[in-house]
C-alpha cells in the first residue's frame, strides 16, 4: 500500500504534534482538499464522526429520496458521488483520496457514437438521442505526460514545508520552527522528539475529516492513542458583518421562494416547504468544491483548520515554492466539474468545459476514443469524428450546449426542509413530527415567506458546512452561529 513518510516534532510533555515537515507529496495531499466537492467528501468520511455540518444529512436525503423525485437516475449518482472538475490531475497524487473511481467513457453502440448522434457520457445510467441506454463502454487512449520538470502536482520539487498542527504551511527556516515553539511556549528543547509516521490512505482521510471539524488535526491523527484536547465552540466561533432579518419584502426578482415554519418564542426555523428549485440549490451544495465554499468564509474570523490551509495557499509564493499560477487558483477558486452546473443556479460557480473528444473507427478494425489527435495514426482508412458529452442530467440528450440545463429533480414538486437540512417530500404528518420533536405548540408557529438570491445562497452554503441549524443561522440570526460536536 502507498505511503508518504512524515517527520513531525512532538511535545513530549502535552503529548502534540508541534509541526511536521514535509516536502511536496505531502502538502499536494493537503492542498488537493480544495478540489474535492463537499459530497464526495462526505461519501468518503460519513463512517468516521462527527457529522460535518448539515452535509451529511443532506447527502442521505439524496440516498433516501425516490429515484422518481430525479429527473434521471443519473442525476442521483451525481449527487451521491460527484466528480472533481481536477480528477484528472489529481490520479498523479502518491495517495489517491478517491480511491479507484476513475472517469469512464460510455456510448450506446459503436455506429451510433460515430454516425448517428455522436454522443458520449460518463454515466451508464444516461440515455442516448436515440433512446438507447449509453452503456457500451469506450477506453479513452492517452498518454504519459507527467511534467517534464518533476515534482508534486502544486508544490514544486524539492520545497521544504513545515505544517503546524492547525494546518498553517510555511517555508521551512530556522525563524519559523522557532516562531511556532515560541507560540506554544516551548523554551526547553529537551522536551520534544522527533518522530516519523506513516500516512496512508486511512490518515489522509481522517486528516481530511479533522481539517473540517477539529482545532489540532495533526495530534488527533497522528497521535491517535493520545487525541488532542477536545475543541470547545469558542475555538470554532465565527463571526461575520451583522445583517438584518430577512422578511418576506425581500427582493422578489430571480429569487427562489421558500416558506419557513418559524417558532416565535424560539425564534427558530422549525422547517421549511419549498420546491424543487430550493432543493436543487441544497442538493447542489453537495457539487461544490470544498475550496469555493472555504473562499466564502474569509471575511470571517474563524479558526477552523480548513481555512488556515486556504490562507497557507494564498500566502505561499506561487513561483518559489507553487508549480504556476494556474494550479494556486485551481487550489483557491476550484470550478465545478463539467456537467455539474445548471440554469438559473444562484451561486455563481465556474463550471469547467470538456475537453474535445475525437471517436476514430476503422472498417473491419478496432475504435478508439481521444482528446490528442496527436494520438491518431495518419492511416487514412481510419475516419475521426468529433464527439459531444452530453448533458447527463437530460433524460433524452439532443442537448449538446456547452452550458449544463436543467436541475438534478423532477417537478413541480414540494418538499419539506428541516432546519438541520433533512429534506423529505412533502407531508402534514412529518411537518407535524418535527413540531412534535422540538416541542413547539402549534399555536407558537408563524409562517414566513422568504425569497432567496445570491447572497442568501451563499449564506445558506456556508452555514451548511459549519451549523447544525442552517435555516435558523441564514434567515433568522444576525450573527451566524458554528456548532461543533465532540470529537
Amino acid at each position: 500500500m502507498d505511503s508518504i513518510t512524515l517527520k513531525a516534532l512532538v511535545d513530549k510533555t502535552n503529548n502534540r504534534v508541534i509541526y511536521a515537515e514535509s516536502n511536496e507529496d505531502f502538502v499536494d495531499i493537503l492542498f488537493s482538499f480544495f478540489t474535492i466537492p463537499m459530497g464526495k467528501i462526505i461519501r468518503l468520511t460519513r463512517n468516521r464522526s462527527p457529522a460535518v455540518g448539515c452535509m451529511n444529512n443532506l447527502y442521505e436525503s439524496v440516498q433516501n429520496l425516490e429515484v422518481r423525485r430525479f429527473r434521471t437516475e443519473t442525476c442521483r449518482s451525481m449527487l451521491l458521488n460527484p466528480r472533481s472538475a481536477a480528477a484528472a490531475e489529481c490520479e498523479n497524487l502518491k495517495l489517491k483520496l478517491d480511491g479507484y473511481d476513475r472517469l469512464w467513457y460510455f456510448g450506446c453502440s459503436v455506429s451510433c457514437t460515430s454516425s448517428n448522434h455522436k454522443l458520449l457520457s460518463h454515466y451508464p445510467e444516461a440515455i442516448c438521442a436515440c433512446g438507447r441506454r449509453m452503456d457500451s463502454s469506450i477506453g479513452l487512449a492517452t498518454k504519459n505526460d507527467l511534467d517534464a520538470a518533476g515534482g508534486g502536482l502544486f508544490v514544486k520539487r524539492l520545497a521544504r514545508l513545515i505544517i503546524s498542527d492547525k494546518l498553517q504551511i510555511v517555508p521551512s527556516s530556522t525563524a519559523a520552527s522557532f516562531s511556532i515553539l515560541s507560540k506554544l511556549g516551548i523554551m526547553d528543547g529537551s522536551l520534544i522528539e522527533e518522530r516519523s509516521f506513516n500516512i496512508r490512505l486511512d490518515e489522509a482521510l481522517k486528516l481530511l475529516k479533522c481539517s473540517l471539524v477539529s482545532k489540532t488535526p495533526l495530534t488527533e491523527v497522528l497521535l491517535q492513542n493520545n487525541p488532542a484536547p477536545k475543541p470547545s465552540e469558542e475555538d470554532f466561533e465565527q463571526e461575520s458583518p451583522k445583517r438584518p432579518k430577512l422578511e418576506a419584502t425581500s427582493n422578489r426578482d430571480g429569487k427562489i421562494v421558500v416558506k419557513l415554519m418559524i417558532s416565535k418564542s424560539k425564534q427558530v426555523v422549525c422547517y421549511a416547504e419549498a420546491g424543487e428549485d430550493f432543493v436543487d440549490l441544497l442538493f447542489s451544495f453537495l457539487c461544490i468544491p470544498l475550496g469555493f465554499i472555504v473562499k466564502q468564509m474569509q471575511d470571517s474570523n474563524s479558526k477552523v483548520c480548513i481555512n488556515h490551509l486556504y490562507d497557507s495557499v494564498q500566502s505561499l509564493d506561487a513561483e518559489q515554492y507553487l508549480k504556476s499560477q494556474e494550479k494556486k487558483a485551481m487550489l483557491l477558486s476550484p470550478k465545478l466539474a463539467p456537467g455539474f452546473s445548471y440554469e438559473n443556479e444562484l451561486l455563481g460557480v465556474e463550471e469547467d468545459t470538456h475537453p474535445t473528444y475525437y471517436y476514430s473507427t476503422k472498417k473491419g478494425g478496432d475504435a478508439k476514443l481521444v482528446s490528442d489527435k496527436t494520438l491518431l495514426s495518419s492511416d487514412s482508412s481510419r475516419s475521426v469524428l468529433g464527439v459531444t458529452v452530453m448533458d447527463p442530467k437530460s433524460r433524452y440528450s439532443n442537448n449538446k450546449d456547452k452550458k449544463s440545463g436543467q436541475g438534478f429533480l423532477g417537478g413541480p414538486a414540494l418538499f419539506t426542509v428541516t432546519d438541520d437540512l433533512i429534506i423529505a417530500a412533502i407531508s402534514s404528518i412529518s411537518g407535524l413530527s418535527v413540531l412534535s420533536k422540538l416541542k413547539v405548540p402549534f399555536g407558537d408557529i408563524e409562517e414566513r415567506t422568504v425569497h432567496v438570491g445570491k447572497n442568501e445562497a451563499l449564506r445558506l452554503l456556508v452555514a451548511s458546512l459549519v451549523s447544525k441549524s442552517a435555516l435558523t443561522d441564514t434567515f433568522l440570526l444576525q450573527q451566524p452561529k458554528q456548532e461543533f460536536e465532540e470529537l
